[in-house]
């Protein structure tokens, strides 16, 4: 039943990562839209998936707090930099795209797009940093006391928050391109087109310090799957620019989903059986049974489970439906 909850987990953060990654795309490229109109229409595209996208990191977080009791307490002192870092962007986003259209002037309107420019920035490096972390490990003593920061002022974790930032950018301009209008979505196609080498970049330098890194090295429990990573992730974005170049952007959008999945599946499938590696006591790293609650809770949790996730799943299926293809001039303005 463990097994079962931190597969769950990873799912309901994938899915997090993969639908709230566009979100942050789009904030993202608000920096560079040419005009007001611009910026508009992009929020459009995006609202009516906009608070559901968000969804997913709330059940998350009830499942790390309700199944994986012991896990939240250390991943939380573990990484609350980045941690704190990500969830201030998310609430910086969320403010500034619903608070974006009360004020009359356009000088008030753009001081909102750069507050949502700068928590998808925040929120894209802090879980970027959060998945390096996790993937180098925590100074976890013993007695379960985790010393300091410092563990996560390294190249390699800022290298990961980069290369994050850099798939949220191109998945975020490939949908764009799949909802704007023919000739705005164009534009994103040809954006997201010249996104991509700068994407491979960032991957590229982030597997190298990873290489290089002594922790990482120490701290994974199944090297192919850390080595596939980097392999996979290139793989998807060369999928993204093939797909493109063949104007299948529905396709481009499945790979540039693809690639947003697979940091989450991969750093889990890394430092597997452990939840939580310790980089400083082997003995203190958590493994997912260890850090999972008494199997009577994940019982109760499991007869709470059955209605919840039909009803999630469900929904995120029917606004996807109701609000397939591309917007028009007669598209609801929600923010």
């Amino acid at each position: 039943m463990e097994i079962f909850w931190y597969a769950l987990l990873g799912l309901f953060l994938t899915s997090y990562l993969v639908l709230a990654g566009y979100d942050y795309g789009v904030g993202l490229l608000l920096a560079g839209a040419d005009n007001e109109q611009s910026r508009r229409r992009a929020l459009t595209a995006l609202g009516p998936f906009f608070l559901g996208n968000e969804v997913w990191l709330v059940a998350a977080v009830g499942i790390l707090f309700g199944a994986f009791p012991m896990l939240e307490g250390e991943l939380l002192s573990g990484l609350y930099p980045a941690v704190v870092t990500a969830l201030a962007g998310v609430i910086l986003v969320t403010a500034g795209v619903q608070l974006r259209s009360r004020p009359v002037s356009a000088a008030g309107r753009t001081r909102w797009d750069r507050v949502v420019v700068t928590g998808s920035a925040l929120a894209t490096l802090g879980w970027g940093a959060v998945l390096a972390g996790l993937l180098q490990g925590v100074p976890l003593r013993a007695d379960g006391h985790v010393a300091g920061i410092s563990h996560l002022l390294t190249p390699f974790v800022a290298a990961s928050g980069l290369a994050l930032v850099g798939l949220v950018a191109v998945h975020g301009a490939v949908f764009l391109a799949l909802r704007l209008p023919a000739g705005a979505g164009e534009r994103h196609h040809r954006l997201a087109r010249r996104l991509i080498p700068a994407a491979l970049v960032a991957v590229g330098a982030a597997t190298v310090l990873g290489l290089l890194s002594h922790r990482v090295r120490e701290t994974t429990q199944q090297p192919v799957a850390a080595l596939l990573l980097p392999l996979l992730l290139t793989l998807a974005l060369v999928a993204v620019n093939g797909a493109l170049t063949r104007h299948r952007v529905g396709l481009a959008f499945v790979a540039s989903s693809t690639a947003l999945a697979l940091p989450v599946l991969l750093v889990a499938a890394s430092t597997w059986p452990y939840a939580l590696v310790s980089s400083v006591d082997p003995a203190a790293s958590l493994t997912v049974i260890d850090a999972a609650a008494s199997t009577p809770t994940l019982r109760l949790l499991s007869w709470l489970l059955i209605p919840l996730l039909p009803a999630l799943l469900g929904f995120q299926a029917m606004n996807w439906w109701a609000f397939r293809g591309r917007i028009d001039d007669r598209a609801p303005v929600y923010w």
